[in-house]
């Protein structure tokens, strides 16, 4: 990166080591980080989306819907992370090829599955060989961001349900007592106040969110795993940075990070209890009115 690199063997010391940390893997290495958090900041809205659709669906009067929504949360929360990890991403793969297949290749005579393998017609393959390698990227990371939501949906909706049932049912008697609709209370009763019940289960959702990045390095997903262990492992002479094994190092700066992240979002989280129990009738809450 700079003009003095240009020849590594002949530096040393603070200037070789600022050299090693200014590669172009290194570059993939800090934009890693980045994937991380896109990661985290695209699949909690999403698994909070779901979760809360999951935990309507659960409290359906229309059965067949009541049905569908213990179904998503019971079979979900019933099998490995790591299992839905691996299989939903190369599910929707083939889902999403085999319909392309269907559209751009009518004419496709041959069966799509052939003993282990699935052939698709190469117009129908997602995405195609000669995409830029962003794209091959950013399909992945795409299908890692449906498994997260699709896994971490369920468990969310498990919470939201329990924090529906949480808040005092005497309240939507009362305001279905004074008019309102089914539906007006369920909004602007029961959702207003079950977010402070349902905010413990979601935070430790949130700290197992964080801890459960790491999973994409199983996806083929280039994240901050993949660089720790690719940057770290040994490197001979035959590279132009050698090095012994410094995956420790890399690693241990991959524990101050999440553990630093972790601190954050601790504090966050302990805003966010204190802003919404204002008025509710939780032990904080209490304990803010007895303090004004």
């Amino acid at each position: 990166m700079f003009q003095s690199c240009a020849d590594p063997s002949a530096i040393d010391g603070l200037n070789w080591l600022a050299c090693y940390l200014t590669t172009g893997k290194h570059m993939l290495f800090y934009k890693s980080f980045f994937v991380v958090l896109s990661l985290l900041a695209i699949t909690a809205p999403a698994a909070l989306a779901l979760g809360f659709a999951g935990a309507m669906a659960s409290r359906a009067h229309f059965a067949p819907i009541r049905w569908l929504g213990t179904l998503y949360t019971s079979m979900v929360r019933g099998v490995p992370d790591i299992v839905f990890f691996l299989f939903v991403p190369l599910a929707m793969d083939q889902a999403f090829e085999w319909l392309r297949h269907k559209v751009k290749c009518p004419d496709w005579s041959e069966p799509i599955r052939q003993g282990n393998d699935f052939l698709v017609c190469a117009e129908a393959k997602l995405p195609l060989n000669s995409a830029p390698q962003s794209v091959h990227e950013l399909y992945g990371f795409t299908l890692a961001v449906l498994a997260f939501s699709i896994v971490f949906g369920a468990f969310a909706a498990n919470v939201l349900a329990g924090a529906m049932k949480a808040v005092p049912h005497a309240q939507i008697e009362t305001a279905e007592s004074y008019g309102m609709s089914h539906r007006q209370s369920f909004w602007r009763i029961l959702v207003p106040q079950m977010w402070i019940f349902a905010l413990p289960g979601l935070s430790n959702l949130w700290m197992i969110l964080i801890k459960a990045t790491p999973l994409l390095f199983l996806l083929g997903v280039e994240d901050i795993v993949y660089w720790a262990r690719e940057l770290g492992g040994t490197k001979t002479t035959q590279y132009a940075y050698p090095h012994p094994d410094w995956r420790l190092w890399y690693f241990l700066a991959l524990l101050v990070f999440y553990l630093g992240f972790t601190r954050i979002s601790e504090l966050v989280l302990e805003r966010l209890t204190r802003k919404l129990s204002h008025g509710q009738a939780t032990l904080v809450g209490e304990e803010m009115r007895k303090a004004t």
